[in-house]
């Protein structure tokens, strides 16, 4: 039995299992490809941020496109006059956009991997109940052929069903785990950034146009 003849075997409910399965697959590609600590938090980018604030200015413009870190980092460098804990309230609530944003489809993806199962195991149902149909017929020793269906209609969309499942939750797993390093990081950044500023706030200059990284205004 080929492919498509053991999908076409799990019936009308492995229209939604194959679904469930392509937008997981579209899903964890996006995440992989979104959840890079390098692209989110970039490691040195708040010892750079230190020293253009030891050179006199910071360039806003550059640090919020840099990346989502400099976005939070910029945030809290708006109210650096106002004190650490204006500073550190901004940074939090720039933050938790920042997580928001990265657990973004992590909801769908647990879901996929929840009702998959549950999809397979309605199949099994069916295909058992077609099999006990056939049986309690009047010619059901003789009709092989839809036993066998019903049989493999079970088996099939079980199968199935594990098998976006598994991959979809062990993916699920893993992007949370990201989300917490990556915040991890973040915080680490933003507290040494803080630090900084606690003892070189009166060295800060803001620029807000778009110049060159370091260009003075």
């Amino acid at each position: 039995m080929n492919v498509y003849d053991t999908l076409v075997a799990g019936g009308v409910l492995m229209i939604p299992i194959l679904g469930c399965s392509l937008l997981a697959t579209m899903i964890i590609i996006e995440r992989l490809w979104s959840l890079r600590a390098s692209r989110i938090a970039p490691p040195s980018l708040a010892e750079e941020v230190c020293e253009l604030i030891q050179q006199g200015q910071v360039n806003l413009f550059w640090l919020e496109s840099h990346s989502p870190l400099g976005g939070v980092l910029a945030a809290g460098l708006r109210n650096a006059r106002l004190g650490q804990d204006a500073v550190r309230a901004r940074l939090q609530e720039s933050a938790t956009a920042v997580i928001h944003d990265m657990e973004r489809f992590l909801s769908p993806l647990g879901t996929i991997a929840s009702i998959t199962p549950l999809i397979g195991l309605l199949g099994t149902v069916v295909g058992m109940i077609q099999v006990f149909a056939v049986i309690v017929g009047a010619e059901g020793a003789q009709r092989t052929s839809e036993l066998a269906g019903g049989i493999s209609q079970a088996l099939v969309t079980t199968a199935a069903g594990l098998a976006v499942a598994i991959p979809a939750l062990m993916f699920h797993r893993y992007f949370q785990r990201r989300v917490e390093a990556i915040t991890v990081r973040m915080e680490e950044q933003a507290g040494r950034m803080v630090e900084f500023l606690a003892h070189h706030s009166g060295d800060l200059t803001l620029a807000e146009r778009h110049e060159p990284r370091g260009e003075r205004a």
